[in-house]
């Protein structure tokens, strides 16, 4: 007997739940609650509110969903561009290493 095909959408996770879950809003315009594939959890892949997500759910249960992918924002990044750390080549400290 074959596997079932899973469906996969697109969406954005709206709020963080305990235990791990996400509510995700589809694109499709329906609101589902989520939780992490393991991969994801495997590498360590961090997802926040607002993150454009996709999700993969099975045709029977079409209110529960996996996250199996996190989209890279398109906005540049706002990175901290602080003071250089370390010895004298690297800006200078007090104390140098040997």
């Amino acid at each position: 007997m074959a596997k079932e095909e899973l469906i996969q959408f697109e969406g954005l996770v709206t709020e963080i739940l305990p235990d791990a879950r996400y509510r995700v809003q589809l694109d499709t315009g329906h609101e589902i609650v989520a939780y992490t594939a393991g991969k994801m959890k495997k590498n360590r892949i961090k997802t926040l509110a607002g993150d454009r997500v996709t999700v993969e759910m099975s045709p029977y249960d079409l209110e529960k969903g996996r996250l199996i992918f996190r989209h890279k924002d398109e906005r540049p990044s706002q990175a901290p561009g602080g003071a250089p750390r370390g010895g004298p080549q690297r800006g200078g400290g007090q104390f140098r290493r040997r």
